[in-house]
This record gives structure tokens, sequence and C-alpha cells, in this order.
């Protein structure tokens, strides 16, 4: 398990009076930045590879991050991270295990009313529980967050109704909620610009003086945009309390990470000058603690943080997606193996925090949280065809005016044939 970072830049502010460390974080594994071979050398040395040379490079594959739950449920330690979750009860584990399965079958049921043509499109989250209710819960009421499109999880750890997520991808309103009502802006479909707003919402609290944080989500698809890197480059210069927390679940649509980075996501950070961490997306628990560390470098008044959380999306990008036209079986195989809410139901299992009672009452509350979602969908009513029109701009506009009268014709045209039918 290792943590790379480059230093970081003087503190805005601290609560404790103090600068808080900076520097290389590392634990097992490699600094970055180490050269690996020599430059100018001449020539090439030939090696013969060897079956321990073999093994050794295989393990090497093997991302290094921190992990403080294997995929067999088993708890591991860590120096710099367990202070972090030193607190969690057996009653909090059941509620992150709780948050994961409703989170899910949520999911799997606005998955299941969009093939019924019930919705027009849905983004899925499987296999990204983890990652999402670990960062969702290490966050303070009054920090704010900007997701992308994909962030039913956090949604639920801000205590935004399920239901509230599908008007739109039905057609029936531009959101569904108050962003500051739950302090949890509006899902953002064009892709990284949440990252900027983000920014300008973390620079502004800190010249407010607040001490909260911000927390903006993207996805390694996006890492590769323009704004994403714009939105480095102006939280650092200005040590804005933010942590971005990219999702890199191995896919952009059909393009693997490999082919859009030659260095591991976190690593990015080191360029813009303030710290990366590359944490097991599947495990909930180091989830929570690295979030909650970046919490509370940016609220000390550290500057931003990149969180890497490495983890995979079991579905297809959307529902709209077929992944089997660019990824194997095997691969998925191997990710099923690593399930976020398998891996921490066998931690309560084997640690007696949770018994069969526990599992089958919550197996009865997802069953009604499916019920509830269908029914909540089908009983939408139909948006006002003219609310397109609204809100485009503050006094109004003559070419929106002139195209409502257009509309309006258009949509009195189908009544006059019905009337001549009759």
């Amino acid at each position: 398990m290792t943590v790379d970072s480059s230093a970081a830049r003087q503190p805005r502010r601290s609560a404790a009076g103090k600068a808080g460390t900076t520097g290389s974080r590392t634990g097992t594994g490699t600094k970055s930045g180490k050269a690996g071979t020599a430059s100018g050398a001449t020539g090439t040395k030939r090696t013969r590879t060897t079956p321990a040379r073999a093994t050794r490079a295989k393990k090497s594959a093997e991302p290094e991050l921190v992990q403080l739950l294997t995929p067999e449920g088993k708890r591991v330690k860590n120096a710099e991270y367990d202070a972090y979750v030193a607190g969690i009860t057996p009653e909090d584990l059941r509620g992150l295990y709780r948050d994961m399965v409703l989170t899910r079958r949520f999911d799997a049921e606005a998955t299941a009313l969009q093939r019924q043509g019930e919705l027009g499109l849905w983004a899925s989250l499987l296999g990204q529980e983890a990652a999402q209710i670990g960062s969702g819960r290490a966050l303070r009421d009054d920090d704010y967050v900007f997701p992308t499109y994909r962030e039913h999880g956090v949604a639920w750890c801000r205590d935004v109704d399920p239901t509230n997520l599908l008007g739109m991808f039905r057609g029936v309103n531009n959101g569904g909620w108050d962003p500051n009502s739950n302090n949890f802006h509006l899902y953002t479909i064009v892709i990284g610009s949440q990252t900027l707003h983000a920014t300008g919402y973390a620079m502004g609290i800190a010249k407010d003086g607040a001490d909260s944080a911000v927390i903006a989500y993207f996805g390694d698809g996006a890492s590769s945009q323009g704004d994403v890197a714009e939105s480095f480059t102006f939280s650092a210069v200005y040590n804005a309390p933010v942590v971005f927390f990219c999702q890199n679940n191995q896919w952009a649509i059909s393009e693997p990470t490999e082919k859009q980075t030659r260095v591991p996501l976190y690593q990015r950070a080191q360029g813009f000058g303030f710290p990366g961490v590359r944490v097991d997306g599947n495990d909930v628990l180091a989830c929570l603690a690295v979030t909650k560390w970046a919490l509370e470098r940016a609220r000390n008044g550290e500057g931003p943080t990149l969180v890497e959380a490495y983890t995979y999306r079991m579905g297809a990008h959307t529902t709209s997606d077929d992944p089997t036209r660019y990824r194997g079986d095997e691969e998925r195989l191997a990710w099923e193996a690593k399930d976020p809410i398998l891996r921490l139901r066998r931690y309560l299992e084997t640690s007696n925090h949770a018994d069969d009672g526990f599992f089958a009452e919550l197996e009865t509350e997802s069953e009604a949280l499916g019920k509830r979602v269908r029914e909540a969908v089908r009983a939408m009513p139909d948006p006002d065809h003219f609310a397109i029109f609204e809100n485009v701009y503050a006094d109004g506009h003559a070419l929106v005016d002139e195209e409502r009268a257009q509309f309006a014709a258009y949509q009195a045209s189908f009544a006059d044939a019905a009337e001549g039918g009759r």
C-alpha cells in the first residue's frame, strides 16, 4: 500500500493555528518521481526472465493502493489511515452495509425501469457502491458536493430522495431537487465541467472564511478533459479547499484507462503541486478513511487533494451501451470476486457484527424500496409542455416568445386534427 504526493502549498488557514504535514507520504512501495533507469545509458542490457522475476513482475502489475479490508473480508492495518476509522462501531459498519445494499437495489430498479420504457436513460453505479458510500459518509453536513450523473450513492448519503434522481431521466424535470437543501448540486451531464464549478465554489467559501470543504466527483474518462486540468491549476494556485474524487472504473465508455494515461491517475496531482492518493475503491472503509483525511486537509487550509478510487463498472456505461463489445467476461468475473458489498458482509459475519436477522430485515427493506421507486416513477405527472421556454432569460426575449408561439401552434394542430377526424 502506498500514497504518493508532492509538496502542498502553504496553508490558506488552519483551525489549529499551524500547518499540516506536507511532502511525500509513502507507505510500502516506491516513491513517485524516482527514476527506474539512468538516462543516457549506452546500449541495452538483456536480462533472462526467471520464475522469480516473472512472479515479481506479476505482483508489480497489481496496483498499489490504500486498503483496510481485503476482498476476503479481512481487516488489515494501516498506520496512516487507521486513525480515521478508529471510532467506527459495529452499528456504523451495519449502516455502511445497509447504504450499499439499498443503493444497489435502487440502481437495479432504475435500470429495470429504463428497460421497460419508463426512463429515457440510466447510468448504473453497479460495482462502485463502496467508493460512493465511503466518501459520502466522510462528508459533514456543511460540505458541498458536485456530482456527475452516476453518484446515486452519494446522493443517498446526502438524503436526496432516490425518486428525485429519476425525474430528469424520465424527462419530467430539469433536476428534481434544490441543491442548497442538501448541499448536493444537480447532476452534471457535461463531462468534467463540475470540477470547475467545485473549484470556484471552494475558492468562494475560502474567501468567506468558512471551514467547510468541497468535493467534486468525476470518472477516469473525465480526467482527460481540459476542464479538469484547469480545475487542478486554479485549485492549486488559490489553495482551494476542494477534494477531487476520481472513480477510476477502468472504462471511459469503451476506452480503457491505459489508453488515456501513461501514469496512474493519482500521480497527475504532483504536476499541479498537491497530493494524490490511490485507494481501493471497492473497500468502503478505506474510501471512508482516505476521504476523511483529504477533507480534513482542505478544512485545515492545506489545499486540494486528488483521490483516485480504483474500482470497476460492473455494468454498462449507460443503458444505451453494450459492454460485451469491448471487454471480456474474464475481466468482469475477476472484479466480481472483489465485490464491495460481499467484502463487507464477510467482515460483518466473521466479526459477529451482524446476524441472519439483520440481513433478512435488510432484504425486506430493499424490496420495499424497489416497490416505492417503481410506483413513484410511474405516478410522475407529465411536464408542462411550455415549461421549456421558462427561465431561459430573466426578463423574457423576443426570439423565445416567437418560438413559444410556434410551438403553441404546433401543439394546437394535433387538437385540430383530432376535431377534424370526428
